[in-house]
Parts: structure tokens; C-alpha cells; sequence
């Protein structure tokens, strides 16, 4: 709220810093693992005096050289651009209070850098040992870029006890460091190996792309064994939250981990089938689709393990919309709108509601949300719900999706919020509730309330379709048990009746009963109160009363005959018999 929002309504920042991130860390991490692989297949060379392997060592260093320094430095300063710009005040805790750890950083880059080009620049014209000492000075320096750049990003998944005491080496050394810097070396050294079965597959010499494919393969398979149990470790320290996350609650993180658990399968069955048992297989094809699955494995990584952040961008800190945790109750009393820096709006009046609730949208919702775009279109999401369902469903969203961030504002803005995704991006009406009159009436409204976010009116009838009313009243005690995403319903006892009524009418016919007191409000209180009604009706049965209803003309002359339907006259004769204290 302290910050510019640079606002891009059907791109999203999330999808640029993802699209950003992600080939950087594929890079970044075969830059780690590339290095250690180098050395290794350079001893190779030297211990069976092959130059063959020399010569596609001295290849491989340039195609390393290629991507790692220079794709890999323009996305790894590309990320600082982008997060700097789409998450400002996530950038700023991170800079603030790591700053000399990003400072070492960059010192261990710049000697990964020199190492780097002397290593493939002096690539035999000097002594095999001293270049190999070149290469260890390359992969140390590298692999602690990833020792210190794992702190920080680490921290913001599981900060642990920073959160009260917010020291460097607390937040540095936080519960996850060590799970996933196992996790990651191996990542890195898992990426080498495919690296080098693509550029194998290049190889003119047969031989020499048998032998490195062999030797690619086997550097695959050790790294794809000793990933699983770190990555099982890495995942035992999350939160419980984010383990909830990554356990089957969040559709998006059990979709990317089953893209990511068939790359791991693909990678396996390519290295040990056309690696090991048969090496003259690694066609370009071959190696092409290896190198695809493990980018997948990598993008399914790191997608999860930001997802599993959420509502935050640094866990129980800041929630992903740039808002700390502990201001939330402040703003809720005051309001965000005039607590915020860049906005125009400050009072919400029937005229700037709108525009009100498209810069509360911008600051607390296009963090996660686009608007028509493809990561998390509100339009979608939006769709079945009306401006007072948005009201409701604003103000517990943190508590039927626990992974969006509360919202944060007075119950105006609330309105205002509604008011632009119902009518301006809708164009539906936003207006104050119609009353309920009738159960189902009321069972709608609650519908409305609490199920229209992801459920279509049109969607439940076929699906309750045949269902008795008894067994959707039922099912409204333990909706978990058809979905581990189904947030229980919370409504109490009354309010559950009504809302299995409702949702049993759309394949039934209901028969209402009339209030006779709506009748009489309607058509007899314009002359007689209820409380006449005794002394008119004198010692009239229910009977007698239905029967006077027919002739009132009869009774006084310029009263109006009544000419309401039988059921209507039904009800007022037993309203009116009760007013009399019940005659039979």
C-alpha cells in the first residue's frame, strides 16, 4: 500500500515473474551443477587419454559458458526487475534485511564469472591441474551463490522464529535452509547430467556420444536418487499450512506436482533406457525430450514452492498483496483508501464507488488476479455471483480460501470492491437485497451468500438431480467428504434447512405455504389492526370466519368484497382465527 501498482489487467505480474523466474532457475541451477560436471568429465578424458572427451568437454564449456553467463545473467538481473516492480515492498524486506548477504553473493558471482571464462579460454594451454584447480574454484563459487541465495528465499517460505526475532542468522539459517540446499545441489547436479546427454546427442563422434551419453546418464540417475529423500525432507519442515497446500488441497500445486512427477518418470526411463542399458539411443529427439521434462520438473518445483506460500509472499509476514499481517486489524478500522499512498480515492461517495473499487481491486486483488487474462481471471471466478454474494464472500474470503489474503478495509470498502467486479466488470445490478419472503426464497440468499463463488445455480441441479431433500440436508454436514477443497458450511441448523430446501426445489416442486399475516397486511390493514380483530369476529369459529370472508359486502356496505385466491383466503381465515384466540 506504500508502493505504485504497475497494473497490466490481463497479463498479471505473477505470470511474468514466473515466466522469468523459472527459466532462470533451470539455468542457474545447471550453472551450479554444470561446473562440478565439467571437472568430472574432464578427469574422464584425462584418466582413459581420450581426446574425444577432451574435445566435447572443451565444447560443452563453451555451450556452459553461453547459457550460463550470459542467458543466466540477463534473467538473473531480469528477476530483480521484475520483482521490484510487481512486489516492491517484498523486495524492500528482503533487501532490508539481507542486504549483506546478497552483497557476498554477488562478490562469490564475480569469481564465478572469471572462472568461468578462464576455465573455458585457457582450456589446454595450460597445465590439466592447474585448469582443473580452475574449475573447482568455478563450481565452489557457484555452489555458494546457491548456499547464500537458498537462505534468503528460503526464509520466505519458512522464516520460523524471525518473525519474533528478526536477526540475519535467524532468518538466514530458517527451518528449510538445509532440506533444500541438499534438495537444490541435487537439482543442480540433476540438471548437468541432462545438459550433457543434450549436447551428447550433438556429438559427431560416435564413440565419443556413446561414451558421454553413458556417463550423462549415470550423473542423471545418482542425482534423480539422491533428490526424492531430500525433497521428502525439504517437505517435512513446510508449515503445516503449506504442507496442507502441497498435499492435495490447492488443485494448482497437485496439478503442477503431477506434471512434475511424470517429468521426474520421463527423465528416469530416457537415462536408464537410452543412457544405460542402450546409449546409441539418445537421438536428438531423445535428449530434446529429456531436457523438456526436466524443465518441467523445474517449473513444477518452483511454482509449487511459491504457491505453497500463500496468502504470503513472505509467510506469516507479508501477505502476497504487499500488506504486513500485523496492520491488518489497523486498516480494517481506519480503511485502506486513506491509508494508502497511490490511490485518488480517499472517501467512497454513489459516484467514485466504481473507481473506489477498482483501485481497492488493483492494490489488494491483481496480486493473484487478472481480469480477463490467464492466471486467475476474476472474470471466471465471478461469474455466478451477484453484488450482494460478493459482499459476503469478500469479507470471509480469507476463511472459505485460506490461501487468499484477508481483505483489508471497512465494510464500504467492501461494497466498493463488490461494486466494481459485479457491476463494472459484470454490469450487474448493485443494489441492496430484495427480501426473502418464502423459505426457498430465503434458502436462495443463502446460496447466493455462500455457494454462488463456485457453484452455477444451472450446475447443482444436474448434479442433485433425484437427491430427497434429507440427503442434501445430509450433505450440507460433511461437504469435505465429496471435496478436500469444499470449505464446511457454517451456517447453523435453521439456515442449513433452508438451504437444502432451496437446492431440493430445483428439481421439485415446492408447495409454500402462505403467511396469513402477509395477507392481511396486504389487504385488511389499511382499516383494522390485528388487535380489532377479536371484537369483530366476536365468537366466530374458523368455519364462520371463512364463510364471512365471502360476504363482507354483505356485512358492511362499503367494504370491499375480498378476492384473493382460495389459498389466500385459506390463510387469512386461519390467521384471523388465531387472532381470536383460536375458536375450532
Amino acid at each position: 500500500m506504500n508502493y505504485p501498482v504497475w497494473f497490466l489487467p490481463t497479463v498479471g505480474g505473477g505470470l511474468l515473474v514466473a515466466l522469468i523466474a523459472i527459466t532462470h532457475v533451470f539455468v542457474s541451477h545447471f550453472a551450479v551443477g554444470g561446473g562440478l560436471y565439467l571437472i568430472f568429465s574432464e578427469k574422464k578424458g584425462l584418466r582413459e587419454n581420450d581426446d574425444g572427451i577432451l574435445g566435447f568437454t572443451k565444447r560443452h564449456a563453451k555451450f556452459f559458458l553461453l547459457i550460463t553467463m550470459v542467458y543466466g545473467s540477463i534473467t538473473g538481473v531480469g528477476i530483480w526487475w521484475i520483482i521490484a516492480l510487481i512486489n516492491p515492498a517484498g523486495t524492500s524486506v528482503l533487501i532490508h534485511n539481507f542486504v549483506f548477504g546478497w552483497a557476498t553473493e554477488w562478490v562469490f558471482f564475480v569469481v564465478e564469472i572469471a572462472a568461468a571464462f578462464v576455465y573455458f579460454y585457457m582450456f589446454g594451454k595450460m597445465d590439466s591441474k592447474t585448469h582443473l584447480k580452475v574449475g573447482w574454484v568455478y563450481f565452489i563459487s557457484a555452489w555458494m551463490s546457491l548456499f547464500l541465495i537458498n537462505g534468503i528465499v528460503g526464509f520466505m517460505l519458512t522464516p520460523g522464529s524471525w518473525v519474533d526475532n528478526p536477526n540475519f542468522w535467524v532468518g538466514f539459517f530458517n527451518p528449510s535452509f538445509f532440506p533444500s540446499l541438499f534438495f537444490r545441489t541435487f537439482v543442480a547436479t540433476l540438471m548437468a547430467g541432462v545438459y550433457g546427454y543434450l549436447t551428447a546427442s550433438f556429438a559427431k563422434d560416435r564413440k565419443t556420444g556413446i561414451a558421454m551419453t553413458s556417463f550423462s546418464a549415470k550423473w542423471t540417475l545418482v542425482s534423480l536418487v539422491l533428490a526424492v529423500p531430500s525433497g521428502y525432507w525439504y517437505l517435512s519442515v513446510l508449515p503445516e499450512p503449506a504442507q496442507a497446500l502441497v498435499t492435495g488441497q490447492s488443485p494448482t500445486i497437485t496439478a503442477a506436482l503431477n506434471w512434475g512427477l511424470w517429468s521426474v518418470i520421463g527423465m528416469f526411463v530416457i537415462a536408464l533406457i537410452a543412457g544405460i542399458i542402450r546409449p546409441s539411443l539418445n537421438l536428438k529427439p531423445v535428449a530434446l525430450v529429456a531436457f523438456i521434462c526436466a524443465f518441467l520438473f523445474v517449473g513444477a518445483f518452483e511454482w509449487t514452492r511459491e504457491a505453497a506460500r500463500r496468502p504470503y509472499v513472505i509467510n506469516e509476514v507479508m501477505y502476497s498483496n504487499m500488506i504486513f499481517k500485523d496492520d491488518v486489524a489497523r486498516i480494517n478500522e481506519t480503511g485502506f483508501l486513506k491509508e494508502a499512498v497511490w490511490v485518488t480515492n480517499r472517501e467512497i461517495t454513489d459516484e467514485n464507488q466504481g473507481a473506489a473499487g477498482k483501485e481497492l481491486f488493483i492494490h489488494q486483488c491483481y496480486a493473484c488476479h487478472t481480469i480477463g487474462g490467464f492466471n486467475n481471471d476474476i472474470v471466471s471466478r465471478t461469474a455466478n455471483m451477484s453484488y450482494n454474494a460478493l459482499i459476503s464472500y469478500i469479507q470471509k474470503i480469507h476463511e472459505v480460501r485460506y490461501f487468499m489474503p484477508p481483505f483489508a478495509g471497512t465494510e464500504a470498502e467492501v461494497r466498493a470492491l463488490a461494486a466494481f467486479i459485479a457491476g463494472d466488470i459484470h454490469g450487474k445490478e448493485v443494489a441492496a437485497p430484495v427480501a426473502a419472503d418464502t423459505p426457498v426464497q430465503q434458502g436462495a440468499l443463502l446460496f447466493e451468500e455462500n455457494c454462488a463463488a463456485c457453484h452455477a445455480m444451472e450446475d447443482m441441479q444436474v448434479s442433485l438431480q433425484g437427491w430427497e431433500q434429507a440427503d442434501i440436508r445430509d450433505m450440507l454436514n460433511d461437504l469435505q467428504a465429496l471435496s478436500e477443497e469444499m470449505p464446511p458450511y457454517e451456517g447453523t441448523d435453521e439456515e442449513k434447512d433452508l438451504l437444502a430446501l432451496y437446492l431440493f426445489s430445483l428439481n421439485n416442486e415446492i408447495q409454500t405455504a402462505l403467511s396469513g399475516s402477509a395477507v392481511f397486511d396486504e389487504n385488511c390493514s389499511a382499516c383494522h389492526g390485528p388487535e380489532d380483530m377479536p371484537d369483530l369476529l366476536g365468537d366466530r369459529d374458523l368455519a364462520a370466519v371463512l364463510e364471512m370472508l365471502d360476504m363482507l359486502n354483505e356485512l358492511v356496505a362499503d367494504m370491499p368484497p375480498y378476492e384473493g385466491t382460495p389459498e389466500e383466503k385459506a390463510a387469512l381465515a386461519e390467521y384471523l382465527n388465531e387472532l381470536n384466540g383460536g375458536a375450532k
